[in-house]
């Protein structure tokens, strides 16, 4: 089992910056890739990037290309998205996500959410 514990969403006006954190207890965090997703109000919950388990492959949706970067401390076992250039349509509940096998997915494990708005 994994559990994972998001933070540091917030209300941001657009142009502006947050760092999203999630920590990982329960399994060897350097085993596992791990993702954020986000859902916006009325959407499905979508796809924004993954990182390998360790930390040599990203992967981003177009929509944040450029803007956002996840990163990891396998020894903090935390992964983090840096999201700078923020726009309206970015916001969303953003979910942090862990799978034990390639980058690519399946997902697994999934934290509760933290909230991203962004005002304009």
């Amino acid at each position: 089992q994994v559990h994972l514990v998001e933070s540091g969403g917030g209300l941001v006006q657009a142009g502006g910056s947050l760092r999203l954190s999630c920590t990982a207890f329960g399994r060897t965090f350097s085993t596992l890739a791990m993702a954020w997703f986000r859902q916006a109000p009325g959407k499905e919950r979508e796809f924004a990037v993954a990182i390998s388990w360790s930390g040599g492959s990203t992967y981003y949706t177009d929509s944040v290309k450029g803007r956002f970067t996840i990163t990891r401390d396998n020894a903090k076992n935390t992964v983090y998205l840096q999201m700078n250039s923020l726009k309206p349509e970015d916001t969303a509940v953003y979910f942090c996500a862990a799978g034990v096998g390639a980058m690519e997915g399946p997902y697994d494990y999934w934290g509760q959410g933290t909230q991203v708005t962004v005002s304009s």
